[in-house]
């Protein structure tokens, strides 16, 4: 039988305000398990969209006071999740393109060229890993990288394109290249992975569909590589409590990611990209204003 003797209810209390460290597990992995749940959603939603996953993750987990980002490492393992709904959602032509790249002159040429656009942003990264965590991921550089990303994306999407790409497999080794180069940009939080990759694509003569595509397809070896990378990097630092928020924040982001994949594939067919660039134009602007505000 538990006691209701209010003495005790006050003690608990009592302890509670001047012991924080002692509050029941149960009681701070609930607190923790729903701001995990929350980044796990925002990168689902914003992984693959031109606005920046990594950059909304480091704003809303200041936002939402979240403690277990581990510097930086739960925002990129989370990534994941997004990682494993692209292979899902393409999953009978990854297994149709195995089984014909042993002899197929084009499914061979079009992993040589996601293996291009792949090596710029990998090699980059990673001899400038540790100074991208330490000094770029902020609030401050997300907001500026949202805004000029936005202003970007609306005027290279403006531009009318005869005669563009519309074919997967047709995409010649050097504009995949150039995507690569474009995916470098990314590596600053709030510039946007698939933002820059699509950008790289629409100014390589890509059309939005095909470009978008593209940008799915590198996600696999760049947000698998990133993610491969960071957990070796930093297994000294994760805790038990750690690895559990990690495993919850990808199962999630799997979850939202795999719509988010359909909707935006279907979207970039009839729409342009104009409302993402002034999402991110307005959502840095905010955030300028409230770092400002709070300084």
């Amino acid at each position: 039988m538990t006691s209701s003797h209010p003495g005790v209810y006050f003690l608990s209390g009592l302890l509670r305000e001047r012991f924080p460290e002692y509050i029941p597990l149960k009681d701070r992995f609930m607190n923790e398990l729903w701001k995990v749940i929350v980044l796990g959603i925002v990168e689902g939603i914003t992984e693959f969209l031109p606005v920046s996953s990594t950059g909304h993750l480091i704003v809303v987990a200041d936002l939402i006071d979240f403690e277990g980002s581990i510097g930086g490492t739960f925002e990129i393992f989370i990534q994941l999740g997004a990682t494993l709904a692209v292979v899902v959602y393409f999953f009978r032509d990854l297994l149709d393109q195995a089984k014909r790249l042993p002899t197929d002159r084009t499914v061979q040429r079009f992993w040589l060229n996601i293996l291009i656009a792949f090596l710029p942003a990998a090699i980059i990264g990673f001899l400038i890993h540790d100074w991208i965590k330490e000094v770029l991921f902020s609030p401050l550089v997300v907001a500026v990288a949202l805004v000029l990303g936005g202003v970007i994306l609306i005027l290279v999407d403006r531009v009318e394109r005869e005669g563009a790409i519309s074919d997967l497999f047709a995409v010649p080794p050097k504009k995949a290249l150039a995507i690569g180069i474009a995916q470098v940009a990314a590596l600053i939080p709030g510039t946007s992975r698939s933002g820059a990759t699509i950008v790289g694509g629409l100014l390589s003569g890509l059309d939005r569909k095909t470009a978008t595509e593209f940008s799915f397809y590198l996600a696999i070896p760049t947000l698998g590589g990133a993610t491969v990378f960071e957990l070796l990097t930093s297994l000294d630092q994760i805790g038990r409590d750690d690895a559990l928020n990690l495993i919850v924040g990808a199962i999630v982001s799997f979850v939202v990611a795999l719509v988010v994949i359909g909707w935006l594939l279907r979207y970039v067919q009839t729409h342009s990209f104009l409302l993402f660039g002034i999402y991110r134009i307005i959502a840095g602007a905010t955030i300028l204003a409230w770092w400002q505000w709070i300084a």
